[in-house]
């Protein structure tokens, strides 16, 4: 029964999301990493999940993931963005014929029996996302024994807690080729820097991570390429990708609806002498609120359970990231001045739910990429 969660660790999950709110504006303020978070997502066995059943881990499918990281989501965002990382490269890995046995093992059994945390670290100042193409500034220069590692990631989620570090990177050869170096985050060399601080994910622990001379095994070029020989992500990569980071901003839609449904119950203005809630135009704007999460709900759902095309899933995310966002909108919209005080916490879901437009595919390039295959152009 991969498809749904079981009853005891879906109540687990909940008390672990309702834990992960009551410290969730207070890091936001503080653009503090919840290290407890973490500590707690490591002590429920949830960094193993996708790490394959021969090394302790439990293998779950899409459909299952998405439900964790949503439900985690509801508690804290910036948390279930970690996970949602961790899940997605434990399972790249585990899939991936051209990382060595020896490394499969390694980062698979520290994450299920250790809780060790991964995250790719490809973004660069200069070059922006990856996904946008252009050559990495991060260069990693071979050396008797294996590589040395020079450059600056930024928007590197999760830095404070990463075990490894997987570092999209240019070879210093007359032809450089790039790839992913696995990267010890506690080699000598390396450094956070602590720069992030922006108005949603606060939390994340965004930050840059310097390398300086790293030197790193020569197994840990897990996979080199000419630039031009990297295609786009094969259809799994994109499905939990983009279908993991739709799962996420609707549970900050959900926590959203969460708080404004008890401030609706519980608001009685003296002219009006009962509860908001019962104004009809106020449960119609509930009613969009409801169709825009249940939409988002089943495209998540059936999509983790159908494979797509490359361009569904950018259409997906870009869909899901529209109504998440149009649906904490709505519920600012009807608090007034109450839904932007820094004393509630929608103003938060508001600016969290925001960068739901920052991850790849952006709308612009996947809506560009449906308009071209739809044309045949």
């Amino acid at each position: 029964m991969d498809g749904t969660i079981l009853p005891r660790r879906a109540d687990a999950l909940r008390d672990l999301a309702r834990r992960f709110a009551e410290g969730a504006a207070a890091h936001d303020r503080e653009a503090s990493f919840p290290h407890e978070n973490i500590a707690a997502l490591r002590e429920a066995g949830l960094f193993g999940l996708t790490v394959p059943v021969e090394f302790g881990g439990d293998d779950i499918g899409l459909p299952r993931a998405a439900e964790v990281v949503g439900t985690v989501a509801e508690g804290c965002p910036a948390t279930a963005l970690v996970l949602a990382m961790q899940l997605i490269q434990q399972r790249g890995i585990a899939r991936n014929p051209a990382v060595s046995p020896v490394i499969r093992a390694r980062l698979g059994r520290g994450a299920a029996e250790r809780g060790e945390v991964i995250n790719a670290l490809r973004v660069e100042s200069e070059l922006g996302t990856p996904a946008r193409g252009g050559l990495p500034a991060t260069v990693a220069r071979r050396v008797e024994g294996g590589w040395r590692l020079d450059g600056r990631k930024i928007y590197s989620t999760g830095a404070p807690a990463l075990d490894w570090g997987l570092a999209w990177a240019r070879t210093d050869e007359a032809a450089p080729r790039t790839g992913l170096f696995l990267v010890p985050m506690r080699s000598p060399g390396v450094r956070i820097v602590e720069t992030w601080d922006q108005a949603g994910l606060r939390a994340s622990g965004s930050h840059d991570v310097l390398f300086e001379d790293v030197a790193l095994p020569a197994d840990h070029a897990l996979e080199l390429r000419a630039p031009e020989a990297w295609g786009r992500p094969d259809a799994d990569a994109l499905a939990w990708n983009t279908l993991l980071i739709a799962a996420l901003y609707t549970g900050v839609a959900r926590a959203a609806r969460g708080w404004l449904l008890g401030f609706l119950r519980n608001r009685v203005p003296a002219n009006l002498g009962a509860p908001l809630a019962t104004l009809p135009r106020v449960q119609e704007a509930v009613g969009r609120i409801e169709a825009l999460i249940l939409t988002n709900e089943r495209l998540v759902a059936d999509a983790a359970r159908e494979p797509a095309t490359a361009t569904g899933y950018g259409l997906m995310k870009t869909v899901a990231a529209d109504n998440a966002i149009a649906a904490v909108q709505e519920a600012v919209a009807l608090c007034g001045n109450h839904g932007l005080s820094r004393a509630n916490p929608l103003e938060r879901h508001l600016r969290d739910v925001l960068c739901a437009r920052i991850h790849t595919p952006q709308s612009d390039a996947a809506l560009l990429a449906a308009g071209r295959a739809a044309l045949s152009i």
